[in-house]
């Protein structure tokens, strides 16, 4: 809210104008073109002349992205252009109000790579003042303008007076409180302290929902809830690299086993009993429901069968689960409870488990070491594209994000094939493909396409959910 890009999503992540009015994408798909507003300002702030917001340029904007691949900047975004930009000049201001970006190669989500916080543009001579303290001295040209950042306690911002989108914000100000406690952040929502609350905790969940996933209805007079599909997805993943010294006798390198795992248990009571019924059982593909390349048709995954099980055990040879290892399944203590009912399923099947209960910075150093055999995972989309998911299984990447290690040589070359392929039809088709070869080699287990639940006081309007779970409040209201 401090900051804007030069595009942006709207509420159903469709791409549209924001610093810049416009762009056009050359044939061969290597450079892209911004035409910039011409009334926009940064904040104003005392290292601008007469201390006034300062207009921002196109070299503005080159700067801003230079700054990502400098690496003396050390950006944890430095990873949405490198190997994809023009080594030697990337980041071109024509003039004042037109800006270019070349490729390597083309890469048809860049449109939505730009639409990152990473990419917000930010002036030099105030980044360069402050240095790494920056980070508490934020000037951009977004809706709102910093005003007091008391870290663990509360962030307030103020209405922007000059910003460039008419109208906006409607609100004067945005208080953000930081609270550990879920149960004290629920009570004082329940007081009306807050007006917002996004997702739900096991400690309240039942006294908010039904079983079903409704509000109950001693809050519907007070609460507003609302729920849509979250580019997430829940999943359990095998390590599967075959040339791995600290897993000679893995059973899961089998992959009647790995698909005996995925037709083990019960998904859909996952989801009704677990979680009061929030997302959709995952039998797709590991691609989640809510992106515009999802086909339940096209991509069969996994249902619960545990016939089917057994006799994938019995072709394995563990008939009945004979002679088979106890598996450890890495996970932390969040996800225990379902860690837990995955157990009790494959047991019953022939498919001994062991839940290893860690932390998560923990887990992720044993994922990226190659030493978790089996382990839970969550994947959030960066973008609202399916290659954000499907890079994750590109054998050319290593950990993260590809923490199983799998390598096919059809799915890399229809991987690549994507990336080079400008018509959304046919770039679905091949998405769908990729997703299908995963779910055949059964790489992951999928468990559930997540959804974004926020709760809102009566009165607050303008803060209904997108599938990227991104909050934005410049059109939000209050009414008294």
């Amino acid at each position: 809210m401090l900051y804007s890009g030069l595009i942006q999503f709207d509420e159903n992540l469709n791409i549209e104008p924001c610093l810049a009015k416009k762009w056009s994408i050359s044939d061969d798909g290597l450079t892209y073109t911004f035409h910039l507003r011409s009334d926009v300002y940064f904040h104003a702030h005392e290292l601008f002349p007469d201390g006034k917001g300062r207009k921002v340029t196109a070299t503005d904007v080159a700067y801003s992205l230079q700054r990502i691949v400098d690496p003396a900047t050390a950006s944890p975004g430095l990873w949405i252009f490198n190997g994809r930009v023009d080594a030697a000049q990337p980041f071109t201001a024509k003039d004042d109000t037109t800006f270019q970006i070349k490729l390597l190669k083309p890469f048809r989500p860049m449109l939505s790579i730009l639409t990152m916080q990473y990419t917000y543009i930010v002036p030099k001579e105030v980044a360069e003042h402050y240095g790494k303290d920056f980070r508490v001295h934020p000037v951009g040209t977004g809706p709102f303008k910093f005003k007091v950042w008391q870290e663990s306690d509360v962030l307030i911002l103020t209405k922007n007076e000059n910003y460039f989108e008419q109208g906006l914000p409607c609100l004067d100000g945005v208080k953000v409180s930081f609270i550990q406690s879920k149960q004290t952040e629920y009570l004082n929502f329940l007081k009306g302290d807050l007006d917002f609350l996004s997702g739900v905790d096991a400690s309240y969940i039942n006294d908010l929902l039904t079983q079903e996933g409704e509000l109950k209805e001693e809050h519907s007079t007070t609460i507003s809830m609302y729920k849509t599909p979250y580019l997430n997805s829940e999943y359990l993943g095998f390590l599967m690299d075959d040339r791995n010294a600290n897993l000679p006798n893995n059973p899961l390198k089998i992959k009647e086993v790995r698909q005996a795992i995925n037709y083990g248990f019960d998904r859909e009571a996952v989801i009704r009993y677990l979680r009061n019924s929030i997302g959709k059982p995952a039998n797709s593909g590991f691609v989640p429901f809510g992106l515009p390349s999802f086909n339940a048709e096209k991509v069969k995954g996994y249902s619960h069968n545990p016939e089917k099980a057994k006799q994938l055990l019995v072709q394995a040879g563990f008939s009945g689960g004979k002679g088979l290892p106890e598996i450890p399944l890495y996970t932390s203590k969040t996800y225990e409870d379902i860690a837990t009912y995955l157990q009790s399923q494959l047991r019953d099947i022939g498919i001994p488990v062991r839940l290893e209960i860690v932390l998560p910075a923990f887990q992720r150093e044993l994922m990226s070491k190659s030493q978790a055999p089996f382990f839970r995972g969550s994947w959030i989309a960066d973008y609202p594209d399916a290659e954000s998911y499907l890079a994750m299984f590109y054998s050319k990447h290593g950990a993260p994000p590809n923490y199983t290690r799998f390598s096919d040589a059809q799915f890399d070359n229809l991987y690549e094939q994507a990336l080079n392929e400008n018509d959304d039809t046919l770039r679905y088709s091949l998405y769908q493909k990729m997703d299908s070869i995963l779910m055949e080699n059964a790489v992951v287990v999928p468990l559930f396409y997540d959804e974004v639940i926020r709760f809102v006081r009566k009165g607050v309007d303008g803060l209904e959910p997108n599938a990227m779970n991104l909050l934005n409040v410049k059109r939000v209201k209050i009414s008294e």
